[in-house]
């Protein structure tokens, strides 16, 4: 890595949020509104579980309200992640500008703001049916524990994994009402998929956590960062196909995964691992990505209808 790194602000005055009230827009902020890509990333592995269990027809709505659920669980994981790390923020070029660095919102309120946002995730809640509402309640363990990781291993992106893929457990049990083997097969790939996307999205920060000494994968990997990213692509792409197989035993089915592939290999190629600015738009790109394997998805798993 060289110092020549160039950061975006991690807090943007962006889209909807700037037309807010200004004692709005902290709270906008802490949530990341101004930063839907995150959302979409939370909410992609749920929609992946209902459309390949086959739940396109008759639970589409659940696509809906999972997406709400994402909006307002990345909100108060955002939040809490704030609350938590607001001292090591402070010490970082791309963070020290959150609302509760700068002082435009005080811890109290921020704490307040999480209690509202989970009151959100509690009405998609209760929507869902028994088994998959008690399985997104275990998510609560995990989602905590997330912003201590990067203090104490240098994989805390698995643990983020482990967290931004849990919806993809109650999208699937939410139609089948089973835990079957598709569905780990699935959720594996889903955690090496956001290992990859997230060490890409590490790079912004190498050089600040190793002054701090925040551990990541993209340190870990050092110079062979591009390819630790192609290696965990690889094996979502290896268990997805799993998955696919045994949800539909037929050649056409692994196909579907094709374009999905080419996009991975494309950021894997084309990643400048020494430009912030390209590391933050390949992330981003994981948007695009998880609606390509959706289709793939929804392809799969309603090829009946």
């Amino acid at each position: 890595m060289t110092g020549d790194v160039v950061t975006t602000p991690d807090s943007e005055m962006r889209g909807l949020v700037r037309y807010l009230p200004r004692t709005l827009r902290p709270f906008a902020l802490l949530a990341r509104f101004d930063r839907p890509i995150g959302w979409w990333l939370l909410y992609w592995p749920g929609a992946w579980g209902l459309l390949l269990a086959g739940g396109l027809r008759e639970a589409w709505p659940l696509l809906l309200w999972l997406l709400l659920g994402a909006i307002a669980m990345r909100g108060a994981g955002c939040v809490y992640n704030d609350i938590v790390d607001r001292d090591l923020d402070a010490l970082v070029e791309r963070t020290r500008n959150r609302p509760l660095v700068s002082g435009a919102a005080s811890v109290k309120a921020a704490w307040i703001w999480l209690g509202a946002l989970c009151l959100v995730g509690l009405v998609v809640l209760l929507q869902l049916p028994p088994l998959a509402a008690s399985i997104a309640l275990g998510s609560l363990a995990p989602v905590a524990a997330y912003p201590f990781m990067k203090r104490i291993t240098w994989w805390p992106q698995a643990w983020l994994g482990i967290v931004f893929s849990w919806a993809l457990l109650v999208g699937w049990t939410a139609v089948t009402g089973r835990v079957e083997g598709p569905m780990f097969l699935l959720y594996g790939g889903s955690i090496a998929w956001v290992v990859g996307y997230d060490t890409i999205y590490a790079l912004q920060d190498v050089e600040d956590d190793a002054l701090i000494g925040v551990r990541s994968s993209a340190r870990r990997m050092g110079s062979h960062v591009r390819g630790g990213v192609a290696l965990f692509y690889a094996l979502a792409l290896a268990l997805w196909a799993g998955a696919f197989w045994i949800a539909r035993p037929d050649v056409l089915a692994l196909v579907t995964l094709v374009p999905m592939a080419v996009h991975l290999g494309w950021q894997v190629m084309t990643l400048k691992v020494g430009a912030g600015t390209d590391a933050l738009a390949k992330f981003r790109s994981n948007r695009f990505a998880g609606l390509l394997m959706a289709l793939a998805c929804a392809v799969v798993g309603n090829a009946g209808l």
